[in-house]
């Protein structure tokens, strides 16, 4: 076969970021030269984002399995029985670096391609959440106002795509630290439901069946964008807009519809569908034919072309957005080419699957490409990069709160209530459509996490995304552990059990010994807490390179988690509800201030330590929440978090427009604002008081009534504030800052 020679292989790989080791591994595998295409597919195939080179060896060992996992890790998304019949299918990715470049479009694809993942697997899209964490928003330096023309850009970005694909935007979180300033995370998370034995895989076997591409044209946005993400960013990285993907929330719109209906209608000629995600049709035929160990032939002049003049190289690598890689039983490409013709999309005919093992690729009859195909997907290094423990560590370590100058707890409970981590986010959630598809039982803005009703059961799914990254930056093993527990903790306050996880781990360049002994710890925090909290990995993403000139974010290990409640007219609310109702806490308080707000708000820093973990501590809180929402012995609860008590009592009564005056006993006046883990706060009728503090005390849990709703002041200990005063705060801080050079 002719072969087109690479005329400098020195730049060449250096334009792929591929080294000279992986360039003798690479003719190794083909006992030859590559073509210009083949080196472009290795160069995909084996780029962190694709590969999970520098992550892979701490991913192994992640909990995956449990009675109510059906698919687990290594598809399109994680699937899981929720009963009646019914599965829910989601997963977390992050679209961190094209949303830096640029905020619009780079957040709208990463909420397509999200899309994409869950219905591939056959899945109607139900419910989107996201994980946003911006830099320093608030001053007039550039850096400050380019950090809120990325948080403006984004959020139109994700509302956009969202609202026009008729998907709601139920939920997320948004936190914001300098360490962000040079890249900032966007993770996109999306859950859909289907008929638990109606699940479609990525997968391509059967020898002669049909190769088919469907959804939009094909053209040179996107082009390199895996291997874009998989380097740190310099001053120079706005040049790499054109790596940035366009998103078309309509024709994807039109993709989704055509595939469900290919699903339903024709599902026993679909052997498998792949979404061309990160590296297009390069990863996506790859990944088909290796799950099977098949071969794979394509003509790429046959695939739909947006633009004139394209290479083989351009169609194996552009990441043109909304399309489809379909294998289908040989004979039945007709109907398929009918119901696309239908919803007016593209379809053709590409290629075949055959025994050979390889990826043959012809153009206009030409072979360019002929890869053996396991090697290529199974063979990128796998590095045991080194790791160092930072050494940042040992001069924050030592500071606790008693290192920094006393505070009065009025001024400290103002000044956190401002703080944009605390404030009500509307400016954002408005601009999402939360209520289409009138599933939404517990909408953004409501506290906790967030819930929709499964109209086929009559139970309700509660969803969570958390992270805090200064618990992960003081003690990433810890903080990730956290991070599990909180976004549990949070769908058990919705009444819910809390069953899987997806995560999105955010960190910095894998080349720094430090941030690789941060994923290490983090990965370890998360198998610890997944298996002792019984919540598996089933899906999941790793964005490393988050760097910019020499500056790593703070480690970001995100989870999303996702639990079922069985009765959906049980649903718990967090915020207040009537007056008259006692306040309880339930858990200890012990005065941990540990990578705390109250720390980052007062003094502008990130120290201290984390106590240790106490499992049994949380499930005994879940458990209580559970059962006595089930009881009917609640009217609402919210966990105790960032800000301590003060602040989740202010939220609690801000949301809910009722004040409260609680007192509660401690050994210091600070520890109103301290960040204990497994506490909560719950709403109780006084006639259910006693039987719920029995239920407490009998799971060994410590329970205290603290106050009553009602009045028009919010006040705990020495702190207090008008709720008219306290509710203008909270609803109208957001947007002042975010605007302020509008």
């Amino acid at each position: 076969m002719p072969f087109n020679t690479i005329a400098n292989i020195d730049e060449a790989l250096t334009a792929h970021k591929l080294s000279k080791l992986d360039y003798a591994h690479i003719k190794e595998i083909l006992k030859r030269e590559p073509t210009m295409v083949e080196l472009g597919v290795f160069s995909a195939m084996w780029s962190e984002h694709c590969s999970y080179k520098s992550s892979k060896i701490y991913l192994n060992g992640f909990p995956t399995e449990a009675p109510w996992v059906i698919q687990g890790p290594g598809e399109n998304a994680g699937v899981i029985d929720i009963g009646g019949g019914m599965a829910a299918v989601f997963k977390m990715e992050s679209h961190n670096h094209p949303s830096y470049i640029e905020p619009f479009q780079g957040a709208a694809t990463g909420v397509g391609g999200i899309l994409r993942d869950v219905f591939t697997m056959g899945a109607r899209p139900v419910a989107n959440l996201n994980a946003l964490r911006f830099g320093d928003v608030n001053g007039d330096s550039e850096t400050n106002k380019y950090q809120r023309h990325l948080v403006r850009g984004v959020v139109e970005g994700i509302g956009s795509y969202g609202n026009c694909m008729g998907v709601p935007t139920i939920g997320g979180e948004m936190s914001f630290d300098g360490s962000y300033n040079g890249n900032i995370l966007v993770n996109a998370f999306a859950l859909g439901l289907v008929k638990s034995d109606e699940i479609f895989l990525g997968i391509a076997e059967g020898i002669g069946n049909s190769v088919m591409y469907v959804g939009s044209k094909t053209g040179r946005d996107g082009l390199g964008g895996a291997v874009m993400s998989s380097d740190s960013f310099t001053e120079e990285s706005k040049s790499l807009r054109p790596t940035v993907q366009v998103g078309d929330p309509f024709t994807e719109k039109l993709l989704l519809e055509a595939c469900l209906e290919m699903f339903q209608t024709k599902k026993d000629i679909v052997v498998g569908i792949q979404d061309m995600g990160a590296a297009g049709l390069t990863s996506s035929a790859f990944e088909m034919a290796g799950k099977s160990g098949a071969g794979m032939v394509m003509h790429l002049d046959k695939v739909p072309a947006r633009e004139e003049g394209m290479t083989p190289y351009d169609f194996m690598l552009s990441e043109s957005q909304e399309r489809m890689l379909v294998c289908v039983k040989k004979g039945h490409e007709d109907e398929v080419i009918e119901i696309f013709n239908k919803w007016d999309l593209d379809v053709a005919t590409i290629g075949e699957v055959t025994d050979t093992g390889n990826m043959e690729l012809y153009w206009h009859g030409e072979k360019v490409a002929d890869m053996p195909i396991a090697p290529v997907s199974e063979e990128a290094p796998m590095l045991d990069r080194p790791t160092k423990r930072p050494e940042y560590l040992d001069k924050i370590g030592t500071l606790t709160i008693d290192d920094f100058p006393t505070v009065e707890n009025q001024t400290a409970f103002e000044r956190l209530l401002a703080s944009l981590e605390v404030v009500d986010k509307a400016w954002v959630y408005n601009q999402y459509d939360s209520m289409v598809q009138t599933n939404t039982a517990k909408h953004p803005g409501s506290l906790d996490a967030s819930v929709i009703r499964v109209k086929e059961t009559g139970a309700a799914l509660a969803m969570s995304s958390d992270c805090n990254p200064r618990y992960c930056y003081i003690d990433p093993q810890k903080g990730a552990a956290l991070a599990v527990m909180e976004a549990g903790r949070n769908v058990a306050m919705s009444g819910a059990r809390p069953l899987a996880i997806t995560d999105c781990l955010n960190f910095g360049n894998p080349e720094n010994p430090e941030v690789m002994w941060q994923f290490a710890q983090a990965c370890e925090g998360i198998k610890e807490a997944c298996k002792e909290l019984e919540t598996p990995v089933v899906s999941g993403n790793v964005s490393l390179y988050n760097e910019t000139n020499g500056e790593s974010v703070y480690p970001t290990p995100t989870i999303a988690t996702v639990g079922v409640n069985p009765d959906a007219n049980k649903v718990l609310p967090s915020a207040f509800q009537e007056e008259g109702n006692a306040v309880l806490l339930v858990g200890e308080t012990r005065g941990n201030f540990g990578g705390s707000l109250y720390i980052k708000e007062l003094f502008g820093e990130t120290v201290g330590t984390l106590e240790d973990v106490e499992y049994s501590q949380e499930l005994r809180l879940w458990q209580l929440v559970i059962e006595a929402n089930e009881a009917g012995l609640l009217e609402a609860a919210k966990d105790v978090n960032v800000g301590g008590i003060a602040i989740a009592l202010a939220k609690m009564a801000a949301v809910g427009g009722k004040g409260i005056v609680a007192d509660v006993p401690l050994e210091d006046p600070r520890w109103i604002f301290d960040e204990t883990p497994s506490r909560a706060l719950v709403e109780v009728r006084p006639e259910n008081l006693e039987t719920l503090a029995r239920k407490a005390l009998e799971l060994g849990l410590r329970v205290e009534k603290i106050g009553a709703i009602g009045g028009e002041i919010v006040q705990l200990n020495d702190v207090s504030l008008p709720l008219e005063e306290l509710s203008r705060r909270y609803y109208n801080r957001f947007a002042e800052v975010i605007e302020q050079d509008l």
